[in-house]
């Protein structure tokens, strides 16, 4: 039996992703797939505009509110089980359609997942140290020696994954570019469609506020409440999520509502932004599809 057609669909938060999906699982027949790092939190529900309880039980959905808040998904994690979860969809004979806005996840399944070795956090400290001393400019003519493509693919400013670059390097004796090099693919060539939900900026930004003033009358500030009455440890993706650390720091006393909402508003379109990057350097290739008006 050949294997059912695959979708990816793609997109920052609040782009119309999940009513693309919708629209097109109901033609097809697809079980939706989440691909969204924090809506594979049952603590997120709302905060992570997951699929209504309605659109889960009108379409088959999986991987949505799968993990609690306490652990930790990596994205190899999530990829082995998307990976078990096609070869059933496969046995089947029904297609799946793979939705969310978290990149790695796309890459992680066109692309690869490397598998580099950890850094020491004394060479990543001290990497971290001399990027401040030296300044970009130096820093970079510095990674550029010893790996000239993760230098030129790192946009200006992303002090992080320079960072990261130049630490694998020390740490390892290789090119992070190196390491990369050697992946390949989870799915095969040609087994997939996929697309990216990009509408115009302004659109995107006020779907953006208007889908927090959705979250807040709809129970954010008691899932936060909620969350933060757990004391889990601050790292964890799903205390990271937008929108908690804004909403806790009310519910600390340190924000008036009015400035937490505002603040959310803010993180949320900043995380559009940065996967509207991601998406326009990551997927470049892949259609675009406006959204809806």
């Amino acid at each position: 039996m050949s294997q059912p057609l695959l979708t990816l669909i793609a997109g920052p938060t609040a782009s119309g992703k999940s009513r693309l999906a919708m629209q097109r699982a109901r033609e097809t027949g697809a079980v939706i797939i989440n691909a969204d790092s924090q809506q594979l939190y049952a603590d997120l529900r709302v905060l992570s505009a997951r699929p209504s309880a309605e659109d889960e039980a009108k379409i088959p959905h999986r991987l949505y509110g799968v993990a609690d808040a306490a652990d930790a998904w990596s994205v190899g994690r999530w990829s082995r089980a998307v990976m078990d979860l096609l070869a059933e969809l496969a046995a089947e004979g029904r297609p799946g359609l793979l939705v969310g806005g978290t990149g790695l996840y796309f890459n992680a399944l066109t692309k690869g997942l490397a598998e580099i070795p950890p850094v020491p956090a004394a060479v990543r400290d001290a990497v971290q140290t001399e990027f401040d001393a030296e300044g970009e400019a130096v820093f970079r003519r510095r990674l550029a020696l010893v790996d000239p493509a993760a230098e030129a693919a790192i946009f200006p400013a992303d002090r992080q994954r320079l960072v990261r670059a130049f630490s694998v390097h020390r740490a390892s004796g290789r090119a992070l570019s190196d390491w990369k090099a050697d992946t390949r693919s989870l799915l095969a060539p040609g087994s997939y469609d996929a697309v990216v939900v990009e509408p115009p900026r302004e659109r995107l930004y006020a779907a953006c506020d208007a889908r927090v003033d959705v979250m807040m009358a709809h129970g954010a500030l008691d899932e936060v409440r909620a969350l933060v009455a757990r004391d889990l440890p601050p790292d964890l993706p799903a205390m990271k999520a937008v929108g908690v650390r804004e909403l806790a720091a009310h519910l600390a006393g340190d924000l008036s509502l009015d400035d937490a909402v505002a603040a959310v508003k803010q993180s949320t379109r900043n995380y559009a932004k940065r996967q509207l990057t991601w998406f326009r350097n990551q997927q470049r290739d892949w259609p675009r599809h406006p959204g809806f008006a």
